[in-house]
């Protein structure tokens, strides 16, 4: 098993503020937007981007919620091993949002395709928009592309994409791992 860096500790700080600032571009005040990370590792990313925006940017009230998607997916049933659902938590109204999902791998798709399914539970956004740190391009089976991504990664298949985050994981790192 081999593993390159695919971005340093530096780079994901680089890119973060980037997105943050793409954010701030599209959605000025935040005052119709509520950012939604996708459990269970969106949550990480969210939560980075949420304090930046609030301590580096002076943006104020930001809404964030956390939305599981385990039992939303298509493939829930064809595991052998019991599934672990995560918390949902969002305490405010969707309705008439405007919604950005935050992941930090976009893969195949079929987890956003769970997200927009699971969403509608809390009412209809106005807009959904993508926010992920690493868009596999190549591997998709649903045509689903992010709004704001951090990087494009051509990773084949065998290939995993891993993101590590400090608070997790002791380090704040992105590795393309060879299995």
């Amino acid at each position: 098993m081999s593993q390159k860096v695919l971005l340093n500790a530096t780079e994901v700080h680089i890119a973060l503020h980037r997105l943050a600032c793409q954010l701030i571009e599209n959605h000025d005040t935040f005052s119709n937007t509520v950012l939604i990370g996708i459990q269970p590792r969106g949550v990480h990313l969210a939560e980075r981007l949420k304090s930046m925006l609030e301590i580096d940017y002076k943006v104020r009230d930001i809404k964030l919620g956390y939305l599981d998607i385990t039992f939303y997916r298509d493939d829930f049933r064809r595991s052998d091993k019991p599934l672990e659902a995560n918390t949902t938590e969002i305490d405010f109204i969707v309705e008439n949002k405007n919604v950005v999902f935050i992941d930090d791998v976009l893969y195949t798709g079929r987890s956003i395709r769970a997200a927009l399914t699971a969403i509608q539970s809390f009412g209809r956004p106005t807009e959904i928009e993508l926010l992920t740190l690493i868009d596999r391009r190549f591997s998709r089976h649903l045509p689903i592309q992010p709004d704001y991504r951090g990087r494009q990664v051509d990773a084949i298949n065998r290939e995993k994409v891993k993101v590590c985050w400090k608070e997790q994981d002791g380090e704040d790192a992105v590795y393309l791992i060879n299995n």
